[in-house]
């Protein structure tokens, strides 16, 4: 008995060790946790979501999905294959050049009407605190943080670890000229040795305004955040960009809800929706879209055409690792909604995409 319990408290005491390591960050604390407390989405001690949104399917419990999660690997293949990809020189884009590089999962630049954004850049090879766990796929990681110019703004949906990348915002940071996020998450920016002056650290349904016909304003997502066992002291994005050529909406992880109409009847219609539309499952269907809501989200968004993301990167969820482009394009086909299918690094002209092979087909 007292071995057990000597060990026991060991194991405690090296898991509090090891979570003091810097890449958890922080949370709030302070003049940002008192002002996140005026927040009319901050109640009882966290953020909530516009719709109740249990983080489980009314009647799955938790025990169950861990085990499907870590036993059931029929139902999430990898891909066998080495992904493809293409590398576009960064550094040299003609200044008048309006493209989108999408390098996996949600990681993406733009260069529209001469501004540099990237979003949610992960390129550190996994999407855990564990080194060993949670891969990227071969082939997925074609860029490095080495192959990107300078940054006007870096836009970061929300905290989780596939979509804020400690070494990637660390080395990103002298190229960084400004940074757009949710109420919480400069927290761990500040930690790591961001600049606040540089940080535009925002909640739901605001606008920056950054001149010369360039505003960003924030809009809801239905999800929830966290880097530790902690949730939702940070919250969870979506933004409408608009250029003086573009509207573009940029969605972050989010489930299904009512607000996406809102939000094409406020600001649509959209020339662009990038959707995440990955790592879905039944059993958490309210914080993560199903494809076939995808779909509907972009036609609630009156886009012209649905870049998916969210996929092609690391495994998350119990699918197989192409289900959700497959079942987005079939969905997308059927409604009738111009999809955009890149490949990994492959340039996106924003003015005339084209139209873009499958690529995933025969890497099963």
């Amino acid at each position: 008995m007292t071995t057990t319990l000597i060990i026991v408290i060991l194991l405690i005491a090296g898991i509090a060790v090891f979570m003091k390591q810097p890449q958890f960050g922080k949370l709030p604390s302070g003049q940002r946790l008192e002002r996140i407390k005026l927040s009319p989405n901050y109640r009882d001690g966290e953020f909530q979501n516009l719709s109740h949104t249990p983080s489980l399917k009314e009647g799955v419990s938790m025990p169950r999905v861990l085990y499907e999660f870590f036993f059931n690997k029929s139902k999430r293949s990898r891909p066998k294959l080495p992904l493809p990809s293409q590398k576009v020189n960064l550094h040299r884009l003609a200044p008048d050049e309006n493209v989108l590089v999408w390098f996996g999962h949600s990681s993406y630049f733009m260069q529209v009407d001469g501004i540099k954004l990237l979003v949610d850049p992960v390129f550190s090879g996994n999407a855990s605190p564990l080194k060993f766990t949670t891969k990227a796929f071969p082939g997925s990681d074609a860029y490095t943080v080495e192959d990107f110019p300078e940054i006007d703004i870096l836009i970061i949906t929300h905290d989780h670890w596939d979509h804020l990348d400690y070494e990637t915002v660390l080395k990103l940071k002298p190229k960084v000229k400004k940074v757009v996020t949710g109420l919480g998450t400069a927290e761990h920016l500040q930690t790591w040795g961001y600049d606040m002056a540089l940080v535009e650290e925002r909640d739901w349904n605001e606008t920056i305004n950054f001149g010369n016909g360039f505003t960003i304003h924030t809009t809801p997502a239905r999800h929830f955040a966290g880097r530790t066992f902690t949730r939702n002291k940070a919250i969870w994005m979506s933004f409408v960009l608009q250029t003086p050529s573009f509207r573009i909406f940029l969605g972050g992880d989010s489930g299904y809800d009512y607000f996406f109409k809102e939000i094409g009847e406020r600001f649509g219609p959209f020339d662009l929706a990038v959707l995440e539309c990955g790592q879905y499952n039944v059993n958490w269907e309210y914080i993560h879209m199903l494809p076939e809501q995808v779909v509907a989200a972009a036609q609630d968004l009156k886009t012209k055409k649905l870049l998916p993301v969210h996929w092609a990167k690391f495994s998350l969820a119990l699918h197989d690792w192409d289900e959700p482009i497959k079942r987005v394009t079939a969905e997308a086909e059927k409604q009738g909604m111009p999809i955009l299918t890149p490949m990994i690094g492959e340039k996106v002209n924003l003015e005339n995409p084209g139209v873009f092979k499958k690529w995933w087909e025969g890497l099963e």
